[in-house]
């Protein structure tokens, strides 16, 4: 417990630094009521007036939050969404960014994942996620490739990475925790890739191949590549845009079938779909699904990040 209670300090007095009369909405839903009444417990400590709101677990990552919810969410000063299913990608959580609130998603945590993962080398893992998103937002082209079949070609042009480092102390500042990658909002992008992890389904016994055309996912085969396929095109051309591309940077991330998780492991890339207009794209749909492409290999312009799962960025 111990452990558990650093990292909860963690999240609030250092990532988001909570300061005394700041209003704090903690939002939860049952499955992780508890780790929600710790965070809140642990807002107020830090001199934050902090609520906590219980409400029903989503459909599925990117669906919106209940109204009055998005209201609160808007009115706050922090946030914190310890939550079954993502609020990332939904246009409450945009609004409230954009209103001047800072805030973490923590979509499918758990005590145990963030107790060890929170422990991290905090510098370290920053400077990683700085260094990715820089080659990231001057890079055109990105191209992966892994031992076992991935080759996809993004196109960058015209958007900024984004370092998710778990420094969320200035106004509007957005993240999720455990932090650690460096990630941007591809314009398009062609190939293949094949992928370990998937969200909400976790580990795919058989490899799952994902194959990319015109910034879309055009199939999914292997393993819980149908699912996860039957997932996005539930909701249209939308739900298949091809939303993000991300770098992992935190050494203590392990694979556990939790893409919150999974994406952070260094030297692994991640691409997800679905929506994208919180993160620099243009595409709003109640979902935002990624999977996570291990022992990747990545250049942005020629330039290496990653070397078959070894990160050889140099770093500041």
């Amino acid at each position: 417990m111990a452990d558990l209670d650093r990292a909860v300090a963690t999240v609030v007095r250092r990532c988001l630094a909570v300061r005394a009369g700041e209003e704090v909405l903690v939002i939860t839903d049952a499955g992780v009521r508890a780790l929600g009444e710790a965070l809140r417990d642990e807002a107020a400590a830090a001199g934050g007036d902090a609520v906590l709101a219980v409400m029903d677990e989503r459909a599925t990552d990117g669906t919106e939050p209940p109204r009055m919810l998005a209201a609160a969410l808007a009115a706050c000063d922090v946030f914190i969404a310890p939550t079954s299913r993502s609020l990332s990608h939904t246009a409450a959580r945009k609004r409230a960014s954009e209103a001047g609130a800072r805030g973490a998603t923590m979509p499918g945590v758990t005590e145990e994942m963030l107790a060890r993962v929170m422990a991290v080398d905090f510098d370290l893992m920053a400077a990683r996620s700085r260094a990715v998103a820089t080659v990231l937002s001057e890079g055109s082209t990105a191209h992966i490739t892994c031992a076992r079949g991935t080759d996809l070609v993004l196109d960058l042009r015209g958007r900024d990475g984004v370092a998710d480092d778990g420094n969320l102390t200035e106004p509007g500042a957005f993240g999720n925790l455990p932090a650690g990658e460096g990630f941007i909002s591809p314009i398009g992008g062609d190939g293949t890739a094949v992928v370990a992890s998937l969200a909400p389904l976790g580990l795919t016994d058989e490899p799952a191949t994902l194959t990319l055309r015109d910034g879309h996912l055009a199939g999914a085969e292997g393993g819980l590549g149908p699912e996860y396929f039957a997932r996005l095109t539930a909701h249209g051309e939308s739900g298949t845009n091809l939303a993000e591309l991300g770098v992992g940077t935190n050494e203590r991330a392990i694979l556990t079938g939790s893409v919150l998780e999974d994406e952070k492991i260094l030297g692994t890339v991640h691409i997800a779909f679905g929506a994208s207009a919180g993160i620099g794209g243009n595409v709003s749909v109640p979902i935002h699904l990624d999977s996570v492409v291990l022992e990747a290999t990545l250049e942005v312009d020629g330039v290496r990040v990653l070397d078959a799962g070894s990160f050889v960025l140099p770093i500041a």
